[in-house]
């Protein structure tokens, strides 16, 4: 124990006991006299002691996956804030400079507060931040609103190669997310999905990770209005994928158009996403998948359709359920020829006694074999679903000029 009365400090300023309760200051007890550089103990008083509230946020790795950590930041009585980095997995002779940068770490910013460099024996860095770097003044509440991300660098002469990475304030992910699938277009060997993260403050990270990326390629992604079989115009640029790491991340807080959308409101959106083979090759995807309201939910009903007149062509007929209660209808058949597009109709009635045509569908591709079709009305403009595509008392579905369907509720007709 050490007991020490003083009424002035070393010099020779006098100081109450009330002044002490508010002063700017902290305590180190000093291995020795001989040793003073050794601190044993250590600790913030008056306005700077540390109260109870404090905020975590995960740090991620980035170029070495066995770096990775969190970032505290704790309230002070005087509502400034102690941010202690803590790393896993950072060499002993490292020393690594830290930043909270504006924006999210998809966007990319400015850097707005400078960290104490993390100490790579230690991992630790812990720094006093009562002002943004421009000299304007934050506090503890403050930044766990502020609109940021923290990086942590290699070293100071490697400020390109980040070792952890992080969103702060509001720009913290929370634990809300939906992962869409991505299916393969014109190579079988690229595939992945989709994941849209809610932040705190409503908005979304989206990201892509696909497999089967070349390691040279750089493919533009975005989010387009519609299903994916009707087409439509872009809504959302995606930050490119890249083919090395098959990976991209993209803020999202409004469409192209300027107008703001949330996370929420992506899960409804009318979309579908697209990535592209390169920003040279726009006309050929390598990946694909419907979003929002347009997700299938796996409820789906398939039907043989059959040869006619011995013309060697044949397929299915498969009917899925979207989101939104409308029907996705692909048609997959063999046997058709590259340079042939085959009409395709749902009809009224039967092959006997053929009727109306109550849907009109995409034209089979004969190269392909394939026509896919999104079905939310008829063609008189009434409201035409999966359940009423496998309800209706008598359709039959045509594809001129090879072979029928008759889908005869409750058996199939051939």
């Amino acid at each position: 124990m050490s007991s020490t009365t003083f009424t002035t400090m070393d010099d020779g300023t006098s100081i109450t006991y009330q002044e002490l309760i508010n002063f700017d200051g902290y305590v180190n007890v000093h291995k020795s006299a001989d040793d003073l550089g050794t601190l044993v103990a250590q600790g913030d008083i008056g306005q700077n002691e540390l109260t109870d509230n404090s905020k975590t946020y995960a740090l991620g790795s980035v170029a070495d996956p066995n770096i990775m950590g969190n970032a505290m930041f704790t309230e002070r009585v005087n509502g400034t804030t102690l941010i202690e980095i803590m790393l896993d997995g950072t060499p002993a002779n490292g020393m690594h400079p830290g930043h909270i940068h504006m924006n999210t770490a998809a966007e990319g910013g400015d850097i707005a507060v400078t960290f104490t460099p993390v100490n790579g024996e230690t991992g630790m860095s812990k720094t006093q931040v009562a002002m943004l770097n421009d000299g304007t003044a934050i506090t503890y509440d403050e930044l766990l609103e502020f609109d940021g991300y923290i990086n942590i660098h290699k070293s100071a002469d490697d400020l390109g190669t980040l070792v952890a990475q992080g969103d702060i304030g509001q720009n913290e992910l929370t634990d809300n997310s939906k992962t869409y699938a991505l299916g393969s277009v014109a190579n079988p060997n690229i595939m992945g999905n989709a994941m849209f993260t809610e932040r705190v403050n409503g908005t979304t990270l989206i990201e892509i990770m696909l497999d089967g990326t070349p390691e040279n390629g750089m493919h533009p992604g975005h989010i387009h209005m519609n299903t994916a079989a009707e087409g439509g115009d872009i809504a959302v640029t995606f930050t490119p994928v890249n083919g090395e790491t098959g990976m991209s991340k993209t803020q999202v807080a409004m469409l192209n158009d300027g107008s703001a959308i949330t996370y929420d409101e992506l899960l409804d959106f009318d979309g579908y996403i697209n990535i592209h083979k390169s920003a040279d090759d726009l006309g050929t995807l390598v990946a694909q998948g419907d979003i929002g309201q347009n997700e299938l939910t796996g409820e789906s009903m398939a039907y043989t359709l059959g040869t006619v007149d011995n013309s060697g062509v044949s397929g299915e007929a498969v009917f899925h359920e979207r989101m939104n209660g409308e029907a996705l209808l692909v048609l997959d058949v063999m046997g058709t020829m590259s340079g042939n597009m085959h009409p395709s109709h749902i009809h009224m009635g039967d092959i006997n006694n053929p009727g109306d045509i109550v849907v009109g569908l995409n034209p089979v591709n004969g190269e392909t074999g394939l026509s896919m079709t999104n079905i939310a009305m008829q063609e008189d403009g009434s409201m035409f679903g999966y359940q009423d595509a496998l309800s209706s008392p008598e359709i039959w579905l045509q594809v001129k000029i090879y072979f029928r369907l008759i889908i005869y509720t409750p058996y199939l007709e051939f």
